[in-house]
């Protein structure tokens, strides 16, 4: 029997539902802190892991779906998934829960790559560009789906460490189940190829050209700048929040995280159209901004405040990685663009890593207001450089020298 919802549906369910279980966690960090008595630290080093398994994901496992087949990559992503899901949810201290994390993360990387792959393979001739933009959509919505599921079940549902988890596993099967009894069109069909060999896995990182190697720094701060700050949404926030607003508990960090992600998808599509360099000067002075009321908002208290700082990181984070992107297809060349685009993605999630580690150090001997303090100092004045910078080079200005 095959199911009658179309393939391309039922791709789009299974990366939704797999990118969910991966970011389902991060308001669930204050309470893993106060059961198991955890440092500031140990929180950064739990997300730190996630994005370490994701980032040798993408650079080892970034070619597989090519190879073997979309479907079969997802199938085993999200198998990965559910694995790392139910070590997380049976998880008794920090190491077995950095175990489960890891595995999620791998799976992450896995799924968005093959399903973005399925999802082309899927759709009609000429609407590529369609496609990237609902790509990016699905995207953005299973992670911001993820944080909201996981506030609203770690503030209500009993015993929240473990029950929190039981949305993903149930809709996680019948993804899994879907891909396996999917009926695909023979453009969808994984091709024949040779036997995998190491360089199928060896990480592709490549630069550019000498004359736009200023302009690649430039356009490799956006996302390092841009993961960064979305890195202390999703990893810190559950930890200081309460000093920000009135309210407290997993659902109020959950929801900012969810509303970072999903507004930052409809900015792209809104500012789809604008000049990259207007673009990308926008992006990174609202992330300036957004971290300099974050500071600030660390002595008032101001729920106003908190919530023009989350919306302008939302701005910033989707106009950053949009025109993060439009730099990077015009700098790149064929031979060039996927170690281009590998060589961008790693600058990224170094920007998520490290910060967040400082962070967590700096929390841990000089307590958390010092640690936020620095980091949105350091976020300010990097971001208010580079957007300077990016707006009057002219290679930002046009698409050809």
């Amino acid at each position: 029997m095959k199911f009658k919802v179309s393939p391309f549906m039922w791709v789009s369910f299974s990366m939704i539902v797999g990118v969910m279980g991966t970011a389902l966690i991060s308001p669930l960090y204050a309470l893993y802190k106060e059961t198991w008595q955890l440092q500031a630290s140990d929180v950064s080093l739990i997300y730190v892991i996630y994005m370490g398994g994701a980032l040798c994901s993408l650079l080892f496992l970034g070619r597989l779906p090519d190879r073997a087949g979309f479907r079969r990559v997802m199938q085993v992503g999200l198998a990965l998934a559910l694995l790392g899901t139910v070590i997380s949810m049976l998880a008794w201290n920090m190491v077995s829960l950095c175990v489960g994390r890891v595995i999620v993360g791998v799976a992450s990387s896995m799924l968005t790559t093959s399903a973005t792959l399925g999802l082309a393979q899927l759709s009609r001739p000429g609407h590529m560009q369609r496609v990237a933009m609902m790509t990016g959509f699905l995207l953005a919505f299973g992670f911001g789906l993820g944080p909201l599921v996981g506030g609203i079940m770690g503030q209500w549902a009993p015993y929240p460490l473990v029950t929190t988890y039981i949305p993903t596993l149930v809709l996680g099967c019948i993804g899994l189940y879907a891909l396996a009894r999917l009926g695909l069109p023979a453009t969808a069909q994984a091709a024949t190829h040779p036997a995998l060999q190491l360089r199928d896995v060896l990480p592709k990182l490549t630069w550019p050209a000498s004359s736009d190697s200023f302009a690649f720094v430039l356009t490799s701060a956006l996302p390092f700048l841009a993961f960064g700050v979305f890195g202390l949404y999703a990893s810190m926030s559950p930890l200081f929040l309460d000093k920000l607003v009135p309210w407290h508990g997993p659902v109020v960090s959950g929801t900012a995280i969810a509303v970072i992600l999903l507004t930052s998808a409809c900015v792209q599509i809104l500012a789809g159209n604008m000049a990259t360099h207007w673009c990308g000067f926008t992006g990174l002075l609202s992330l300036a901004v957004s971290n300099g009321l974050l500071m600030l908002n660390l002595w008032v208290g101001s729920a106003w405040l908190f919530a023009l700082g989350v919306a302008l990181t939302a701005i910033g984070h989707g106009m950053s990685m949009l025109s993060g992107m439009g730099m990077i297809n015009r700098i790149a060349t064929p031979t060039n663009r996927s170690g281009l685009l590998s060589t961008y993605l790693v600058i990224g999630y170094i920007g998520s890593m490290l910060p967040m580690m400082a962070i967590g150090w700096i929390a841990d001997h000089w307590g958390m207001n010092a640690a936020v303090s620095i980091f949105c100092s350091f976020v300010v004045i990097l971001a208010t450089t580079v957007a300077v910078l990016f707006f009057k080079h002219p290679r930002m200005r046009t698409a050809a020298h």
